[in-house]
């Protein structure tokens, strides 16, 4: 059993306070943010059975055109099984294209077909919108914050800083 984990079946009716947990009001206010930002590319993403695994997967290899299977498995930090599944999906949908690596024929290089950037398209921009949004209501100007405060919150920046 965990430390610190009573096996005893008690009732705690106290709601978490700041004292407890500082930064409680932000943590909540993450979860909304999160829910809301991903409510309008899940919708799409249901439509296609496809979920958040596909959505990441087509927006770094949107960004990041000819990365190896290897650098997604990285960046997602998901397992090889897992991402075999999603790119078979994306692969088979006709969304992305998987080429040999010139030097290493061993390696696969991801692309987006015209279909797969139409559809990042599509899960993205409701995205930005709402990014665009909540920057006028905080000031353009605090972008370069917003971002350092994002960057900060990440255990790897996708920079590898």
């Amino acid at each position: 059993m965990d430390a610190g984990i009573k096996s005893e079946d008690s009732t705690h009716s106290a709601p978490l306070s700041p004292e407890e947990v500082p930064h409680i009001a932000l943590i909540e206010q993450l979860f909304f943010a999160y829910r809301d930002f991903t409510a309008d590319p899940d919708r799409i993403l249901n439509r296609l059975d496809f979920g958040r695994a596909h959505h990441r997967a087509l927006y770094f290899v949107a960004r990041r055109p000819g990365m190896t299977v290897a650098e997604l498995l990285d960046i997602l930090g998901i397992t090889k099984q897992s991402l075999s599944r999603v790119l078979r999906q994306l692969v088979d949908a006709g969304y992305i294209r998987q080429h040999e690596g010139q030097s290493d024929r061993r390696q696969r290089l991801l692309f987006l077909t015209q279909a797969g950037h139409d559809l990042i398209l599509q899960l993205s921009q409701p995205q930005s919108r709402r990014i665009a949004k909540a920057l006028e209501v905080c000031g353009n100007e605090n972008a370069q914050a917003v971002s350092a405060f994002l960057r900060a919150m990440t255990d790897k920046s996708p920079d590898g800083a």
